[in-house]
């Protein structure tokens, strides 16, 4: 009975790292889809306005009505505004 317990405990522990595994890796490309370009960037934050957008910038409104700077930034597209608000990654 011992051996079955045990045999249980560890498969439950596998399968609960394989999940966040799966859940891990799944968010790491939903984060490098929206950091690729300008326009999933733009619904990832909630805007629902374009003021102005160039190939290094744009200025919109989000949802909340807050407008905001998506710039990119060694190939990626981020909030900003960038470089080195607090630190250069």
């Amino acid at each position: 009975m011992e051996f079955i317990k045990n045999k249980k405990i560890i498969i439950t522990i596998f399968i609960i790292v394989i999940l966040i595994l799966i859940f891990g890796i799944g968010l790491i490309l939903y984060l490098r889809k929206v950091h690729s370009t300008f326009e999933n960037y733009y619904v990832f934050r909630g805007c629902f306005k374009l003021y102005k957008k160039t190939e290094d910038y744009g200025f919109c409104r989000t949802n909340t009505g807050q407008t905001i700077k998506i710039v990119k930034f060694r190939g990626k597209w981020f909030l900003g505004p960038f470089p080195c608000d607090f630190f250069c990654f």
